[in-house]
């Protein structure tokens, strides 16, 4: 189609693509935008792509790694937001998005639903769980409160730690409000829980994390997980004390001791001094009076005591009288005992030998020793002499009965050679038969036979069955043929 006879220019794809880039960005260069996010997602580089949308149309957004990290709010699908940004178009797909700048809730109804959800993962991850609360140390001496430096919350907490029992108190300065105060404030009880005991630094006996009261958006960084975290790995005991009466925060829930004002967390810190010194002296009244009761108590008893003893003067009396028997007793004792002893050695000298008679029984008992004695040795000398003869008659009939057996062996292979030679085998060898019947008898004559008799031939190597083909008469032998007379030799002449 010919372009002539129109006056608009014509473009190309990119310069209009441009061209409405400027446009758009010219336009709406600041911009804010309330919606829900709907497929957030977070890309390896850092960036975070996600959509707006509500009931009639969907944007889409980008917010850059830079940007994202300041954010202070954690996107998911779902959220109500409220984005501030600028509109721009991505002209590789024709789309237009709008570039995220800050992001907030939209809404106090949204920033509770948002809480309640939080609430509800942390604690299924036991991190509200009552066992892991620790005990409130009675009176700390040291006690690091995280705070802002400038409001009035530390001011209270010191002039009521110092109303009531002044305390080494170490101040980490954090802000309490905005988007880096979860990062500092957790960064805070993390710090104070790394402080090594017995360094230059005291390390605190107790912690105490405050802030003054304000509306849920102020108080958002202590709903925050990396400060809920914190408080609940604390080593240290910490009270939580962040806003007033009414407000509630989820350090709270993961805190040891939840305190509903920062004053009354100072109040939960430590006891009052001077009504422990009250204490004390009351104690101490208490104590004296009591041991001035015990001590006219323990008089008292002695002396019923006391009076339950038996005279003295009496007891030493019966004990010596005691004593005066006892020796006299030992004396008639020791008489009848000397007596008693020398009569029994007249018993025992009685019955002694007398030595004369000893010796007299010893030699008797040496001479029948030495005739058994000599007695034994002719018997031994005997006994030896019986065997030895024994083991040479033994070793003469051994050697006699070996010469007789090998002589009957000798002679039994003899007649074993001869039986032998004398059986039908060593003929059968030369060239012999023997002829047996059908009952295995042999046949020594020719007379009886007869045709188709079965018989057989045993020869040196073995049997032969055999048939009898004529009768058993024997045929004549033939005739011997004459001999020749040998012609007489010519040469030789006759002698007669």
């Amino acid at each position: 189609m010919s372009d002539q006879g129109h006056n608009a220019p014509i473009f190309s794809v990119s310069e209009i693509s441009q061209a409405l880039k400027r446009t758009v960005e010219d336009s709406f260069s600041h911009v804010r935008v309330r919606g829900e996010i709907s497929g957030f997602k977070r890309a390896a580089s850092g960036h975070m792509y996600m959509a707006l949308k509500d009931d009639g149309a969907v944007m889409d957004g980008v917010c850059w790694k830079g940007v994202a990290s300041r954010l202070g709010l954690n996107p998911e699908d779902g959220m109500e937001v409220i984005i501030q940004g600028r509109l721009t178009t991505y002209p590789g797909r024709s789309k237009y998005q709008i570039v995220i700048e800050s992001m907030e809730l939209a809404g106090e109804g949204a920033l509770l639903k948002l809480l309640e959800d939080r609430k509800k993962k942390l604690a299924a991850e036991g991190l509200f769980d009552p066992a892991r609360k620790k005990p409130i140390p009675f009176l700390p001496k040291v006690i690091g409160v995280v705070t802002s430096p400038t409001g009035a919350v530390f001011r209270d907490i010191m002039h009521r730690l110092n109303d009531r029992f002044p305390r080494h108190v170490l101040l980490w300065p954090v802000l309490v409000q905005g988007e880096n105060a979860a990062e500092q404030v957790a960064s805070a009880i993390y710090g104070f829980n790394a402080i090594a005991p017995g360094g230059s630094v005291p390390r605190p006996d107790l912690l105490i994390v405050a802030r003054g009261g304000g509306s849920l958006e102020d108080l958002w960084g202590f709903n925050e997980e990396v400060v809920v975290r914190a408080a609940a790995d604390s080593d240290i005991p910490l009270i939580s004390a962040v806003g007033h009466e009414t407000d509630t925060t989820l350090i709270d829930y993961a805190s040891d001791q939840r305190a509903p004002t920062p004053t009354a967390a100072a109040e939960m810190a430590v006891p009052v001094r001077l009504d422990l010194l009250a204490q004390v002296m009351d104690d101490g009244s208490r104590l004296v009076s009591s041991m001035g009761r015990m001590i006219v108590d323990r008089e008292n008893r002695l002396e019923g005591l006391g009076r339950g003893l038996p005279d003295l003067g009496r007891l030493v009396e019966e004990m010596e009288q005691r004593l005066d028997d006892r020796v006299e007793r030992l004396g008639n004792a020791r008489a009848t005992y000397f007596d008693r002893k020398e009569n029994q050695i007249n018993q025992l000298t009685a019955k002694l030998i007398h030595p004369k008679q000893q010796v007299q029984n010893a030699s008797d008992r040496f001479t029948a020793l030495t005739r058994a004695f000599s007695m034994a040795g002719k018997n031994i000398i005997t006994a030896k002499t019986n065997a030895y003869e024994k083991t040479r008659a033994g070793e003469r009939l051994s050697s006699g009965m070996g010469h007789s057996l090998e002589k009957t062996e000798n002679k039994l292979s003899n007649l074993g050679s001869l039986l032998e030679s004398y059986s039908h085998k060593s003929a059968l060898s030369r060239g012999y038969t023997v002829i047996r019947d059908q009952n295995n008898l042999p046949v020594t004559k020719a007379k009886g036979l007869k045709t188709g008799d079965g018989l057989e031939i045993e020869f040196a190597d073995g049997r032969t069955p055999v048939v009898v083909s004529s009768s058993g008469r024997t045929p004549p032998s033939p005739k011997p043929k004459p001999k020749k007379k040998p012609s007489p030799d010519i040469r030789q002449g006759e002698l007669l």
